[in-house]
């Protein structure tokens, strides 16, 4: 998990906003909040990201 390359969207912007950060982890994909990544992270499987991205934009 130290070696993660961690990134949040490309429309995000660096005026303070709250903003979810995500990387690849091989099978699974981790979350976590970029204002404090210290404080851990989520493991989703990717099918369970996709359906979660998809009900948000929907």
């Amino acid at each position: 998990m130290r070696n993660a390359t961690w990134r949040k969207s490309s429309r995000s912007n660096d005026t303070g906003g709250e903003c979810v950060e995500v990387a690849d982890l091989g099978a699974a994909v981790g979350v976590r909040d970029s204002k404090a990544p210290a404080a851990g992270h989520l493991c989703v499987d990717r099918a369970s990201l996709r359906v979660l991205v998809s009900r948000i934009k929907a």
